[in-house]
C-alpha cells in the first residue's frame, strides 16, 4: 500500500512518481515494480544534500546544504519541496547552473523540507 507523498523511480526508465492519492496497488514502470525512494538524513555528503530551513518574514527559504550543493550538467538538486503541519506542500524544480535553493512563501509550519539529487537520491530534514 501506497502512502501520501511517497517518492517511487523506475530503475529502467529513471520515471520518478509522488504518490498524491494513497492506494493499494503496486506501483509499476516498464513492466517492473517501481523502487520506494527512502529520505536519507545522514550519509556521507550530508553537508551538500540536506535541506536547511531558513524563516523568512513572508516564509521560508529553503538552502541545500551547510556546503552549497554543485548545480553542474551531470550533478546537480532537480527539485527542492515543503510539507506543511497541515497537508500543504510546495515545490520547486531547478536547472544546472541555478542556486540550489527555493523561497516559499507561507504561515504554516513547516513538517519537513526534502530534495532529490540526481546522483546521491533523496534528502529530508525534518
Amino acid at each position: 500500500m501506497t502512502q501520501m507523498n511517497q517518492i517511487y523511480k523506475c530503475s529502467i526508465c529513471g520515471n520518478i512518481t509522488e504518490v498524491l492519492h494513497t492506494g493499494v496497488g503496486q506501483l509499476v514502470c516498464c513492466g517492473q515494480p517501481m523502487e520506494l525512494l527512502v529520505e536519507k538524513n545522514t550519509d556521507e555528503g550530508q553537508e551538500k544534500h540536506l535541506p536547511v530551513i531558513e524563516k523568512t518574514e513572508n516564509g521560508v527559504m529553503v538552502k541545500i546544504g551547510s556546503i552549497p550543493h554543485p548545480m553542474e550538467e551531470s550533478h546537480f538538486i532537480e527539485w527542492i519541496e515543503i510539507n506543511t503541519v497541515d497537508g500543504k506542500s510546495g515545490k520547486k524544480f531547478l536547472k544546472p547552473g541555478e542556486t540550489p535553493e527555493a523561497n516559499f512563501q507561507t504561515k504554516s509550519e513547516i513538517k519537513s523540507a526534502r530534495a532529490y539529487c540526481n546522483i546521491h537520491g533523496l534528502w529530508e530534514t525534518k
